[in-house]
């Protein structure tokens, strides 16, 4: 199992980012993916999931409105749009399905 994020950055704080994360060696189309985050010092936080099928998604109370989680099953890709970013979203951002995770992208707002 492979899991590869991409889309990181910095940007100024109100500014948007779009997260990917490709995977591989599994069934994609199968499993609930889900995007965590931790900061620096702070443990590791679920952010947001999504079904197999995409018709469900759930996040945290902290990114309700401002990040959209979706998945391409065609691409075995899954996605995270992060808009109105606040200074507080500074994390790596990691890909995870069952016991398995990504490396990890940073992202930092910040003025």
């Amino acid at each position: 199992v492979q899991l590869v994020e991409s889309g990181g950055g910095l940007v100024q704080p109100g500014g948007s980012l779009r997260l990917s994360c490709a995977a591989s060696g599994f069934t994609f189309s199968s499993d609930l993916m889900s995007w965590f985050c931790q900061a620096p010092g702070k443990q590791r936080e679920l952010v947001a999931c999504i079904s197999s099928t995409g018709g469900t998604t759930t996040y945290a109370d902290s990114v309700k409105g401002r990040f959209t989680i979706s998945r391409d099953n065609d691409k075995n890709t899954v996605y995270h749009q992060l808009d109105s970013l606040k200074p507080e979203d500074t994390a790596v951002y990691y890909c995870q399905t069952a016991a398995f995770w990504g490396q990890g992208t940073q992202v930092t707002i910040a003025s």
